[in-house]
């Protein structure tokens, strides 16, 4: 098998690494740089509990060879807190609107949420769902998620930080 040398940005740090040519972004995040926000699921990109961002683009992580992800600029779950352990506007309104259950879709639930507010300032409950529609959760129904987002969308109008 052969190996690659790759840079990746993750959250701001630097890490040079070298990768085998299967392996997989995902595997690296968690397995190597310990950040373990981003969950495997289901290996096919249908669940969203492995969303990174790419920049401020959503991306699964467990369909990207991490070759291919040599110079990307990516943030984790762990990256949306600041170093002073301040919450954005997104993990917040989580916490506020009890949209957290079992926790398992958390992580991708909320990069996901950040990358939509980030590309949709404003959306309507429709457009959330729309966006959402690629991260599954097993406990919550959608609702309290849903009502996060809007409410995390007025947070961020107001001066809140995604």
């Amino acid at each position: 098998m052969s190996k690659h040398r790759i840079t990746l940005t993750v959250n701001g740090e630097v890490h040079r690494l070298t990768v085998k040519s299967n392996e997989l972004l995902l595997n690296v995040l968690r397995d190597r740089l310990h950040l373990t926000g981003a969950k495997y699921g289901c290996g096919i990109a249908e669940c969203g509990a492995c969303t990174v961002l790419k920049g401020d683009e959503s991306v699964m992580s467990c369909l990207v060879p991490a070759v291919a992800a040599d110079g990307w600029e990516l943030t984790t779950a762990e990256g949306l807190v600041t170093a002073d352990g301040e919450l954005n506007v997104v993990q917040e309104e989580f916490l506020e609107k009890s949209a957290v259950q079992c926790g398992f879709c958390t992580p991708g639930m909320v990069v996901a949420s950040t990358a939509l507010l980030r590309e949709n300032p404003d959306p309507t409950e429709d457009e959330v769902r729309d966006y959402l529609r690629g991260n599954f959760c097993r406990c919550t129904g959608y609702h309290a998620i849903v009502e996060a987002v809007l409410a995390a969308a007025v947070d961020a109008q107001n001066g809140g930080r995604l």
